[in-house]
């Protein structure tokens, strides 16, 4: 019978001290997250199969939620922004609500047929085109081959052009002097446009990309998302690079690829 207690009571005790899970609306209100995911420290926990799960956060940065487009639409090309910032002075938190607004986090219509971001025309433009129906019907868009090439042009509009001059006098920081300030300018006619933007930028945690920008923008590579019907030939060919070359720079022992994958190309 003491043996038996004893037992009882150190089954007890084991069943005290097991981890603390953490329930989906504890992890809702911490990270943002929609899913129904049980979280149970490091682990992700379904139908009692554990899968190990590795996320890269920065301080105070949401982490990736892959069933949100906007947060993949941020982990796709936050770099880019940052590396724009770097040069322009422009901040990666204004460049990157601006994408996610005017591109539909990049499932609008002129995005997926132009890679255009920001719903630049044609004005001064000698590249490719498409016609997209805005203001008026069949409008003319510049197309780019890269989503970078459009993120190069919007910061080219912004830093070319006087009546945005004003804004590069504010701190980097004051996201929202930049987007009352691009209102003001005449960038957009929606007398809410300052407001979707400081909601992007709060909601996600934009401004965390203004603080820490200059460390990660140092990173010399450019990194292409490849798409449905890309080959590696084509995609060599895209950014002047040889197959051999394109295989090298990212490991690759054959020319498989798979729609989503994250290629070096720079």
């Amino acid at each position: 019978m003491k043996k038996l207690l004893v037992l009882l009571t150190v089954v007890f005790l084991s069943s005290c001290s097991s981890s603390r899970v953490i329930t989906s609306k504890e992890a809702n209100r911490k990270y943002g997250n929609t899913s129904d995911t049980v979280i149970k420290k490091d682990s992700i926990v379904q139908e009692e199969k554990v899968v190990e799960t590795v996320v890269e956060v920065l301080p105070n940065e949401t982490p990736l939620n892959t069933n949100d487009k906007v947060s993949v639409y941020i982990h796709t090309y936050k770099t880019i922004a940052q590396q724009e910032m770097k040069h322009t002075g422009i901040p990666a938190s204004i460049t990157l609500a601006q994408g996610i607004l005017e591109s539909g986090a990049g499932h609008g219509d002129l995005t997926k047929r132009a890679n255009n971001h920001f719903g630049i025309k044609c004005h001064n433009w000698t590249g490719e085109r498409v016609y997209h129906d805005d203001d008026r019907r069949g409008e003319c868009f510049r197309k780019y081959e890269h989503p970078a090439q459009s993120f190069k042009d919007h910061s080219e509009f912004l830093t070319s052009r006087k009546r945005y001059a004003f804004l590069f006098q504010l701190n980097r920081k004051d996201y929202t002097g930049w987007a009352k300030g691009l209102r003001k300018a005449g960038y957009a006619t929606d007398p809410k446009y300052p407001s979707k933007l400081i909601s992007l930028i709060e909601r996600y945690n934009l401004h965390v990309y203004d603080s820490l920008s200059t460390k990660i923008a140092e990173q010399k590579s450019l990194n292409y998302t490849v798409q449905q019907g890309d080959t590696l030939y084509s995609i060599a060919r895209k950014f002047n690079l040889s197959v051999s070359a394109l295989k090298e720079k990212n490991n690759l022992s054959d020319t498989t690829i798979s729609i989503g994958q994250q290629l070096i190309v720079q």
